[in-house]
């Protein structure tokens, strides 16, 4: 069943959506693929993957909460033993069970790199042959551990997660005016095929009425055979053209639905993006709107901090690396579970390890000089990229100032061919011009409207590249954004 309006539910359309319109305007062809298409899926599962990074990483911020052990560890087996008097080694038959239990909230912190925990520890020991069991606890154990002069990874990534994350959100906004300028592209291609078509049709039907006139002027003596097989020359080349014509049609239309996903679309008919509006930007409002909107600045601050990491990491392990840990608490030892949670000891431990190579073969520092040369050529790299980039936006805009010009231009000659083509059409009729002529003003029309729409299809596809570069609509002056929070549920 054909429905009246599109509009009113292309944005119900699913993924194995039914065009059950008549009209398809390019706005709500753009809106169909950037819900509906396979690029659209494509970006959001790669958004939702650098959610979930992110995620991920600010969890690992927060305090985790960890349970660890070994439960049920039997050991019946010979074990060597040594008298701790005159230090005779005998061995022994072991037959033991031992189960221990370990739980802590561990907090990393990213400022310095360290670790601090919160643990509570049972041991116990069931000795078969001796018919003993022990038990070792520890309720309340603070520990740290700080590496000294160490490279501090978490640091570093607390900088680039952020602005990673920032880059994937501005890149899927950008992803759909990539299908934007996709689908512009894919719909224009229907237009010119489907204007070709109809003109050919008009053609052999302009040609058919012709060739009858020709015949029965050619029975009137008032033309010449050589101007009827050409006349009827021109009428089969028409009905050729029809044939080709709608093929090319044909494949047009598939190639366009495809994209969008949508399975039935025998109904629908393309509304022409005839309305342009008149719109001149200013290339430094560009230029201010895609720094801060793009990525463009993120990607560079990004590489930025990613060379300066590897320097940071070379130098952090070249010479003496320390770490310094201790702990603080209580502990007890005894038979039975109540002995060891009662007169509960002091338990310390501090101590520090260190490691200092002697002599590398100039490893280390050959490691430091390679990083730092990294870093210069990537600084050198972004400044060259960054005045690329500003020069190919003014170009962008120069090139877009112009287009609603040459838009009315286009539109101008395509009126003037047609009108000339009708005057020379019934000039024809009256036998004042040939079908050289004739042939010659039906090419300058069919010239000038493919002229014409691909000038259409030039004026939005460098707005939808303008937006693309800017994430900022120039028509209706607000911010592109979408709703993230929607996205990831």
């Amino acid at each position: 069943m054909i429905m009246k309006y599109l509009i009113a539910i292309i944005s119900f359309v699913t993924s194995i959506g039914y065009v059950y319109a008549q009209e398809l305007s390019l706005t709500n062809a753009i809106r169909i693929a950037q819900q509906n298409s396979y690029d659209a899926t494509l970006a959001r599962y790669s958004f939702l993957a650098s959610y979930w990074t992110y995620r991920s990483f600010k969890a690992e911020l927060l305090p985790s909460v960890n349970l660890s052990g070994g439960l049920m560890n039997f050991d019946h087996s010979i074990v060597e033993a040594r008298n701790y008097e005159d230090g005779k080694v005998s061995y022994v038959g072991n037959n033991s069970l031992s189960n221990n239990l370990t739980l802590s909230v561990d907090q990393k912190l990213a400022a310095t790199g360290g670790t601090v925990s919160l643990q509570s520890y049972l041991y116990r020991l069931d000795q078969f042959t001796y018919k003993e069991k022990t038990y070792n606890s520890q309720p309340m154990r603070i520990s740290y551990t700080q590496p000294l002069r160490s490279f501090n990874s978490l640091k570093w990534e607390k900088k680039t997660a952020p602005i990673e994350y920032e880059i994937a959100q501005k890149n899927y906004i950008t992803s759909m005016q990539d299908i934007a300028i996709r689908t512009t592209s894919l719909f224009f291609s229907v237009l010119s095929a489907k204007s070709d078509y109809k003109q050919s049709i008009s053609t052999q039907s302009d040609r058919e009425a012709l060739y009858e006139m020709a015949q029965r002027r050619l029975a009137l003596g008032t033309t010449t055979k050589s101007e009827v097989l050409q006349m009827e020359l021109s009428l089969l080349n028409a009905k050729v053209s029809v044939s080709k014509n709608k093929l090319t049609l044909d494949d047009a239309m598939y190639d366009l639905f495809s994209y969008l996903r949508v399975t039935d679309y025998s109904d629908a008919e393309l509304v022409p993006a005839m309305a342009v509006p008149d719109i001149i930007v200013n290339s430094d409002l560009v230029l201010q709107k895609a720094i801060s909107n793009s990525s463009h600045s993120q990607e560079q601050k990004l590489q930025m901090l990613e060379a300066e990491k590897t320097l940071a990491q070379a130098k952090a392990n070249r010479g003496i690396q320390m770490t310094l840990s201790g702990q603080i608490g209580f502990t007890q030892t005894g038979n039975s579970f109540r002995a060891a949670y009662n007169n509960l000891r002091d338990n310390e431990i501090v101590g520090l390890t260190l490691s200092l190579p002697i002599f590398d073969w100039g490893v280390s520092r050959g490691r430091v000089k390679m990083a730092q040369a990294q870093l210069d050529v990537v600084r050198t790299k972004l400044e060259q990229s960054h005045m690329d980039y500003v020069e190919e936006l003014r170009r962008k805009v120069m090139q877009f100032n112009s287009q609603p010009t040459l838009c009315r231009d286009a539109m101008r000659a395509q009126e003037i061919a047609e009108e000339r083509y009708g005057i020379t059409y019934k000039r024809f009729e009256t036998g004042a011009v040939s079908v050289t002529d004739l042939n010659t003003a039906q090419q300058e029309m069919e010239s000038a409207r493919s002229q014409y729409i691909n000038q259409l299809r030039t004026f939005w596809n460098d707005y939808y590249t303008l937006l693309k570069s800017t994430l900022y609509d120039w028509v209706t002056g607000t911010e592109i954004t979408v709703d993230f929070d929607s996205l990831v549920k």
